[in-house]
Order: C-alpha cells, then structure tokens, then sequence
C-alpha cells in the first residue's frame, strides 16, 4: 500500500535550514496497522503529511498503491488531534463535510453517515452540535467524518494525545473495532498511527516503527505478535509488558 525509499525532509527556517527525516525507509502493507513512536520533533507528522501529498519529500521517494505520490492523495481520511469540527455544523453534517468539500451530494452519504455515528455510539447525537458532546464523542465524530467516503488509507496524527487515560483506552478500542480486527484481513483499511505512547502503539499496531531524534531516522522496527482481538485484558500479558519494554529501550538507545 505505502512504500517510502530514502525519504528526506529540510525545511527553510528564518535561521537555515532544518533537516525534519532523513533517509526514512519502510513498507506498510495492504490492510497492515502500523503505528510510529519516536520523540518530538522527530518528524512523525511530517512523514503522515509527506504520504498524504500534502508536503513533498525534498529526497527520497513516496508511493501509495503502487502511484508516485506528487500531490495531495484521494482515498485517505486524516485525523488529528484535536477533533477540528466546524462549531456551527450538527455532527451529523460535520460527517457530511467530505462528501461536500469533494463536490459530491452530501444527501447520497447521509445513510453511510447516521450508520457510522450508530457504529461508534453517537446515533442519537446526530443534531448535536460540537459544544454538546465531550472531548471522546467529538474524537469520535473525527473517526466518522474521516471515514465517510470510505477511504482504503487512513493516517492519523496523535488522536488519542488530548483525552483522559479510561476515554484514550475506549477510543483505542473503537478504533480496532471500526478497523476490522475481528475479521480476516480481508476488506481492512490500511492505517499508519503516530503516537507518543509505547502501550498504545503495542496495543493497536501490527508492527511499530521506531524513530531516532530529529533528524528522524528508523531506529527499529519492532513485529508486534499479540493475538487479535485485543482486548484490556492484553495490556496485562507478560508478553505485552515485554514488547514495552523493547521498544522503550530501542528509543532510549536511538536518544
């Protein structure tokens, strides 16, 4: 699905040049769940927006399914991590707004849009606007909307980071189940995940991708063998702690 070879990032700053990534390479398989963990600053994000085609790698190469990516992607749906809902929107058209901004008719996705909200437990929030809903129900919103047009890719940038820990872990959850997980592999999207957390990149992730300080290299990359479905009971395995734990020592080492 994605294949980054060599990619590198410098930004123009006021004081010089600064180098974000440098000779970033790895592959993310069609319907595989991988999640990148690394320090701030270590340009997680700016490889999330280099594969979107929203910035362009300054070396390297970038595909998605098998095209040069050289401008903004269509098929994906990003979240972030703040919700970003349009206040004076319902949730309901906050769903819908894909649909508008890529001039589709928003009436012919209102059925996709009310199952999602069913499907992620805002059914009956529909009418409600943003200020009306609390921060997980609005996450939860994001998912819907990112989902609507039922893009195979999905990258997301920190979208768990501002929640409490018991609505982080239920969201955690909701995002598994929206993913799949309990299928076959089959018909699952593909989603590359930043995160700072080690637990909830182990959680989620098929593999994880360690990465170095700025400028981000990969340190590691680290299979995650856990059965799926995952459940809060798997954070409590010996087996969970242990991959915490290597891939804790793999970004001490990297430091």
């Amino acid at each position: 699905m994605i294949v980054l070879d060599g990619v590198g990032m410098t930004y123009e700053a006021a004081s010089g040049p600064v180098e974000a990534v440098r000779d970033v390479a790895f592959e993310v398989g069609d319907g595989e769940f991988v999640a990148l963990v690394g320090p701030s600053g270590c340009g997680k994000s700016t490889l999330l927006r280099i594969v979107a085609g929203l910035r362009p790698a300054t070396s390297g190469r970038v595909s998605v399914e098998g095209r040069a990516v050289t401008r903004p992607i269509p098929n994906v749906g990003m979240v972030f991590q703040a919700p970003v809902l349009l206040k004076w929107r319902a949730i309901l058209d906050n769903v819908l707004l894909p649909a508008e901004l890529s001039g589709l008719k928003a009436e012919h996705y209102r059925s996709r849009a009310e199952d999602l909200l069913r499907l992620v437990g805002l059914g009956d929030f529909a009418a409600k606007f943003p200020r009306e809903l609390s921060g997980g129900m609005q996450q939860r919103a994001s998912l819907c909307r990112a989902l609507l047009l039922d893009p195979p890719l999905l990258l997301m940038d920190e979208p768990f980071g501002a929640l409490d820990a018991m609505t982080r872990d239920e969201m955690n959850l909701e995002l598994l189940r929206v993913w799949g997980e309990a299928g076959t592999g089959a018909g699952r999207k593909t989603v590359v995940f930043v995160t700072h957390s080690i637990p909830e990149a182990v959680f989620l992730a098929d593999r994880v991708v360690v990465m170095t300080p700025r400028p981000g290299r990969i340190a590691r990359v680290v299979p995650v063998g856990l059965p799926r479905p995952r459940t809060v009971a798997t954070r409590a395995t010996a087996e969970f702690g242990q991959l915490s734990l290597e891939i804790y020592e793999a970004l001490t080492a990297a430091a």
